[in-house]
């Protein structure tokens, strides 16, 4: 069984995501323990990349700043394998097919399950095209994680009877970032997917209140946020795990 179910086992789960390196990787670990410490219940890692499509500014800035401070890809799986230590939620990997690529599909996979990553999701990467990964996922017995998005219409039901690990629903159109309502029709989405998978299904972008969190939970499996972990980041800079895991606890609270 895919370790990431388990997130979603005791009830709705709370997913929050951070860029590795943002401000550096000794805050990233402190974040991503502070995370998993006040209930994070799988958390998404950002590898970051210089042209990252589906993020809005605030996510790109994480982007930047980790780039500009020297992260690189060998150095975020030293921090993945340090984690794995004390961390015991699934993790993932949240990243752009470009990064995986130029560093070797075979290799990077491989090191994913070496490194204890628990799936990969690439925004970027169509549907039709995932055969090129799939393959060396299910190899390593890493998850490679479908999005569902509002434009995708007819072929959520294709998508959702090919899904593993759990199923990452967008929100709203446009980029990540907060918003201040959701307007999409979110339930019928989830309905199409409940008719063809048993795997969960989490919503993420533009989620950032727990109110918001709360109302996504009801509808799916779980609620994933990234732009607000990051802006609270960006303000604290190296002080901000354990904001970081105040802000998760009271997420995870809303869910519950």
């Amino acid at each position: 069984m895919s370790k990431i179910k388990s997130a979603f086992e005791d009830g709705k789960a709370f997913i929050p995501f951070i860029t590795c390196g943002d401000p550096d990787l000794e805050t990233t670990a402190a974040a991503v323990r502070a995370a998993a410490e006040n209930g994070a219940d799988l958390i998404e890692l950002g590898i970051p990349f210089s042209d990252p499509t589906a993020e809005g500014p605030v996510i790109q800035g994480a982007n930047l700043r980790a780039l500009r401070g020297g992260v690189t890809t060998d150095k975020i799986f030293g921090l993945v394998r340090d984690l794995r230590s004390d961390v015991k939620v699934p993790m993932v990997f949240m990243t752009y097919a470009n990064v995986v690529f130029s560093y070797g599909a075979e290799r990077f996979i491989s090191l994913c399950r070496d490194a204890g990553i628990d799936g990969l999701i690439l925004p970027d990467l169509p549907f039709e095209e995932k055969d090129e990964f799939q393959s060396v996922c299910h190899q390593n017995e890493v998850d490679l994680i479908s999005l569902i998005a509002p434009t995708s219409e007819n072929r959520i039901a294709m998508i959702a009877r090919e899904a593993e690990g759990f199923l990452y629903i967008v929100s709203s159109l446009g980029v990540t970032g907060a918003r201040s309502e959701i307007k999409t029709d979110l339930a019928s989405i989830v309905e199409v997917v409940r008719q063809n998978t048993d795997i969960p299904c989490a919503i993420g972008f533009g989620i950032s209140t727990p109110e918001q969190a709360r109302k996504m939970a009801d509808l799916s499996d779980g609620a994933i946020v990234g732009s607000a972990i990051i802006k609270i980041i960006e303000k604290h800079g190296k002080e901000a795990p354990k904001y970081v895991g105040e802000y998760v606890r009271s997420m995870k609270e809303a869910v519950r």
